[in-house]
């Protein structure tokens, strides 16, 4: 039994007039039971191998195309820092979304992965959820755009 709630019993008692009233209470057991549950999910960042390792393949050009509000997170396989504000998501499926920060949000400071705090729904969406640094910053999603190769 937890301390606080043994003084309180006991206090009351003590008292005379509460001491009627503790009778009925007798045999009654309190508990109190918290359960804490966090799933955190690691999107590992794709890096690129040394220059002098691999052929440089002619670099893609993107364009960007109305994406999806939210992507399912067990579909995310890694993530290539391009820019000042974004950060592109590689989906198991092979296409590629941009998530775009608001402005006060560098993108720089996923460095070395990033990371997802579930949610009930399994997904991750734009406007309500937030891609997290080891440094422990939080960058909220303002929206996705999918990404198509230029031709």
């Amino acid at each position: 039994m937890p301390k606080a709630a043994f003084l309180a019993l006991l206090l009351l008692m003590l008292t005379p007039a509460a001491s009627a009233q503790v009778g009925q209470w007798d045999g009654v057991e309190l508990a109190q039971l918290t359960i804490h549950q966090r799933i955190v999910i690691r999107i590992p960042r794709i890096l690129g191998g040394r220059p002098e390792q691999r052929s440089e393949p002619p670099a893609i050009r993107w364009t960007e195309k109305k994406g999806p509000r939210c992507v399912p997170m067990d579909a995310l396989e890694g993530a290539i820092i391009t820019g000042r504000d974004s950060v592109d998501l590689i989906v198991a499926d092979g296409t590629r979304l941009r998530a775009g920060f608001d402005d006060n949000c560098p993108a720089l400071d996923f460095y070395s992965g990033l990371y997802v705090k579930g949610t009930a729904d399994g997904m991750i969406c734009a406007d309500r959820d937030s891609i997290r640094s080891r440094s422990g910053s939080a960058c909220r999603i303002d929206g996705f755009k999918r990404l198509v190769a230029k031709r």
